[in-house]
């Protein structure tokens, strides 16, 4: 057998894996099921069921299309293959190398989507950046990053939303709250959460010394409204306050900015996107009942780690990455000792090593 036939066998046990997970029989008679809900008459007397119902349509009929796709190109591949080995063809065999490596680019990618299986991993997120001790050293540290997680969202034409933002004194940001819409944003971005740290010749610093900042990022899903959370009124504080913005005639001049701070477990979220206080609550509601799942999550993770041992598990607040750019230059991520030696690279949004090393290790765990 030549090597290319063995690269198409690997091929073929790849995706024949793919397929057996898939449990595509399942998918065509749950497809049927969702074109008969559409058919019924009284599909769309309630629009957001029905949207969710056509998005859940939409994504079995797309992986049911991609992986038929996949299935009967590499067949064709392999036919063609054995004809042109045959011929001793060898302008065939250069364009069933270039077809072979679109195949193998497709079945990784598919490989990789089945590493974001956890409940959440298909929602979009939000994502919360605050700095840590140090002023304004870790105020910029935290623009910085907020930087890079707007760069990484626009490379994955994710929809990002500002939903609070607070200037540092002199320079980066005090806290940021975004919303990123797209799929599996959370299952990707999850892999931020932590607390980060950078190594870097202040440029505030009159004397040019090294100092070393900290700031965190938590990632929770945007949680199905189906999920009930009970939040009593009596454990919440309300904060109003005048929402911060470009200046000119789009400055709120009202408190329409919402903060709430959930008492039993100190949770706090803030938004100032709406000029409506109303809208601002309800959206800050929204953040509150997601972070207090992802407690509640978080919570039961904990119990099961007790009770089987230490497994490693980074939980917020444990330093995830350090990011040196005095006196050498390298990103290391401490959780899978993945590294890389161009950081301007990662903090312009080039996150996606990291965040396949780390899903990667949590399937192996």
């Amino acid at each position: 057998m030549s090597e290319r036939s063995d690269r198409v066998a690997d091929l073929k046990k790849r995706l024949q894996a793919l397929v057996h997970a898939a449990d595509l029989p399942w998918k065509r008679e749950r497809l049927l099921m969702f074109d008969a809900q559409i058919a019924e008459p009284i599909f769309w007397d309630k629009p957001d069921e029905a949207a969710k119902t056509n998005q859940d349509r939409t994504r079995v009929a797309e992986e049911i299309d991609e992986l038929d796709k996949l299935t009967n190109a590499l067949s064709d591949t392999g036919e063609l293959l054995e004809m042109a080995e045959e011929e001793g063809d060898d302008d065939d065999l250069g364009v069933i190398d270039s077809e072979m490596a679109g195949l193998e680019k497709s079945i990784s990618g598919i490989e990789f989507r089945r590493m974001l299986s956890g409940e959440h991993d298909p929602a979009s997120a939000y994502v919360q950046i605050k700095p840590g001790a140090g002023g304004t050293e870790s105020m910029d540290w935290a623009g910085m990053l907020y930087r890079m997680i707007t760069r990484y969202a626009d490379r994955k034409s994710w929809k990002v939303t500002i939903l609070e933002f607070q200037e540092g004194e002199e320079a980066g940001v005090q806290s940021a709250t975004l919303q990123i819409d797209g799929d599996y944003a959370y299952g990707h971005l999850k892999a931020e959460t932590g607390v980060h740290r950078l190594v870097r010749i202040s440029p505030f610093d009159s004397s040019a010394r090294r100092h070393t900042s900290f700031a965190a990022i938590s990632v929770t899903p945007q949680i199905d409204d189906s999920i009930t959370i009970e939040i009593n009124d009596a454990d919440l504080r309300v904060d109003t306050y005048r929402s911060s913005g470009s200046g000119g005639q789009h400055v709120n001049k009202t408190d329409s900015a919402i903060r709430l701070t959930h008492i039993p477990t100190g949770t706090v979220v803030a938004c100032q996107e709406e000029r409506s206080q109303h809208k601002n609550r309800a959206k800050a509601m929204k953040m509150l009942t997601a972070k207090l799942y992802a407690l509640e999550e978080q919570k039961k993770r904990s119990e099961a780690d007790a009770i089987a041992g230490d497994k490693g598990e980074i939980n917020f607040g444990s330093q995830i990455r350090s990011y040196v750019l005095q006196p050498y230059q390298m990103v290391k991520d401490l959780r899978t000792g993945h590294e890389v030696s161009q950081p301007q690279a990662v903090l312009d949004g080039d996150l996606d090593g990291f965040i396949e090393a780390y899903l990667l290790a949590q399937a192996n765990i």
